[in-house]
């Protein structure tokens, strides 16, 4: 039987984006060349959330778009004997700017991997960096975020959600383990 225990409430999300929205302020020094970019699913209405603390800590508003990384993803020949890459589209250049990739949970770094490949495929950014809500380890690439709502160490085989308004009708951060 499956075991469910909360790790961050609503409240506990909000300050953890406003955290990782002053730190990306700061370590940018304001906001002039930095773009969103929310990983599809989650991490889309988490950038958008970023984007609006953004806007009130700075009083301007910054870009921000939305990644489909699953043709860029390195297991997809699991899925289709004969994968189709597509080409990301953003709604900005990435050339020369700082792109903040944002996504709900850090575990492999796979996903990551293929989000900073997609970006590479519409140009080539000044920096890129990574803001994650939760950090559960288990790399199998050496990646790292740079922006971590909350670090929680786990067992491969328990399981990371997050819930989100837009798709889970509430904000929450549960751990489940078998």
């Amino acid at each position: 039987m499956s075991q469910r225990s909360v790790l961050m409430d609503e409240n506990d999300v909000r300050r953890a984006l406003m955290r990782i929205s002053h730190q990306i302020v700061e370590k940018n020094k304001g906001i002039e060349n930095v773009r969103l970019v929310g990983i599809r699913r989650r991490g889309v209405p988490l950038a958008a959330q970023i984007r609006k603390n953004i806007a009130e800590i700075e009083n301007a508003d910054i870009a921000c778009g939305e990644l489909d990384i699953q043709f860029y993803r390195d297991d997809l020949t699991h899925a289709a004997p004969s994968p189709v890459l597509h080409k990301a589209e953003l709604p900005f250049e990435v050339t020369d700017k700082v792109i903040v990739l944002v996504d709900d949970v850090l575990y492999t770094g796979r996903t990551a991997r293929a989000a900073i490949e997609a970006i590479f495929a519409l140009g080539r950014p000044r920096a890129i960096q990574l803001a994650i809500l939760v950090d559960r380890g288990h790399r199998d690439l050496p990646i790292r975020a740079d922006f971590v709502g909350k670090n929680v160490p786990t067992a491969r085989n328990e399981r990371i959600s997050v819930m989100v308004p837009e798709f889970d009708g509430c904000t929450a951060v549960e751990l489940c383990s078998d």
